[in-house]
């Protein structure tokens, strides 16, 4: 079975992109890869944070496991940053949901990153 080894994403401002990868969601800044800002998000999988620029709007899910989505989800709440508990309600600060994913229905939350992706996050424990 074939599996997503790395995803490339345009972003505005990488100082402000790790800080939410890494602070906010828990994942662990790796370094520079070239022109490259390189995300360890799990053991086979990398998020290489481009400096481009971006008008966002891209969506990117991350399963969690429970521990690792309940801290994410107080980091969020801590820092202020709006959130929803659907990807049409970011914003209203309410949730997590519970939605369809990869291996079916989990709770959800969803929140834009600083370049405006939507984010979600869930757990499958």
């Amino acid at each position: 079975m074939a599996a997503i080894d790395h995803l490339i994403l345009n972003v505005n401002e990488v100082p402000a992109s790790v800080d939410f990868y890494v602070n906010v969601l828990g994942f662990e800044l790796e370094g520079e890869d070239g022109p490259f800002t390189v995300i360890r998000v799990s053991e086979d999988f990398t998020l290489q944070l481009a400096p481009w620029g971006t008008g966002g709007n891209e969506h990117l899910a991350f399963a969690l496991s429970r521990q690792a989505f309940d801290d994410a989800f107080a980091r969020v709440r801590e820092r202020g940053i709006p959130f929803g508990d659907s990807f049409h309600s970011v914003g209203n600060n309410a949730g997590p949901g519970v939605e369809s994913g990869a291996r079916g229905p989990a709770p959800t939350l969803y929140m834009n990153d600083p370049s405006n992706h939507l984010i979600e996050i869930r757990t499958y424990d």
